[in-house]
């Protein structure tokens, strides 16, 4: 997506006119309870000059995203809201239907838009789905550390990446019956969730966002090209 746009990071990608990363700042700093924001970026200097509209801290990223997201809660502890430069059309009234979902018993939570919402409010996208027992969901990019336990759930994210190529160790780290109950549609995200957070020590949820259009990042040219539709003005 960079070299098609002719720039040196993906998250610097020109969308409806406004860098792709600054549209997420904005999103972040008209959320009242965001206080402060920082950037994992391995150069800094590569958003100076642009209207960013927002000051921004800085964190250098560390060996893949797991990593990085450890790195930041280390530096930064807890709660932590986690998003992507991707994520260009995200909104304040999403981070805030998020937030207001996670009970205070809970130690992580991610974001899901259900398959259902997605086609409703963004037909004829194609989505990675994940599909359970109780419906297929995407993911939203939009994660929340809420207390130092939620670090549990990082460890267990390195490990599972640790193991990617290696599909019986994986089957292994997950557990077999939980691999066969998705496989027979019999998992459900409340099982996936307490499986993640017997394996992890942390109380893991899914929350589904009402707008499925939290689920559409920029992955590819397809959906550059729905999300510059997407935030076009209706008169247009």
């Amino acid at each position: 997506m960079a070299s098609a746009a002719n720039v040196s990071h993906k998250a610097i990608l020109p969308v409806a006119g406004r860098p792709m990363i600054a549209r997420v700042i904005d999103a972040l700093a008209a959320t009242p309870r965001i206080g402060r924001i920082v950037i994992s970026i391995e150069t800094p200097g590569i958003l100076t000059g642009l209207e960013l509209n927002h000051a921004v801290d800085f964190l250098p990223p560390a060996a893949g995203p797991s990593a990085s997201v450890m790195e930041a809660l280390r530096a930064l502890g807890t709660p932590l809201l986690v998003t992507t430069a991707d994520h260009a059309l995200l909104r304040p009234e999403w981070i805030d239907a998020f937030l207001d979902s996670v009970d205070a018993q809970c130690d992580m939570a991610a974001a899901v838009a259900m398959e259902a919402d997605i086609a409703r409010d963004v037909p004829g996208t194609k989505r990675t789905m994940i599909r359970l027992a109780d419906g297929a969901f995407s993911g939203c990019n939009l994660f929340l550390f809420r207390t130092p336990a939620s670090i549990g759930v990082v460890q267990l994210w390195q490990r599972i990446e640790q193991e990617r190529k290696r599909p019986l160790r994986m089957a292994r780290l997950l557990g077999i019956s939980t691999l066969l109950r998705y496989v027979t549609d019999g998992l459900t995200r409340a099982a996936l969730c307490a499986r993640v957070g017997s394996l992890s020590q942390a109380s893991v949820r899914l929350v589904a966002l009402p707008d499925g259009r939290a689920a559409v990042d920029v992955d590819k040219p397809a959906d550059l090209l729905l999300v510059e539709s997407l935030l076009r003005p209706p008169s247009e």
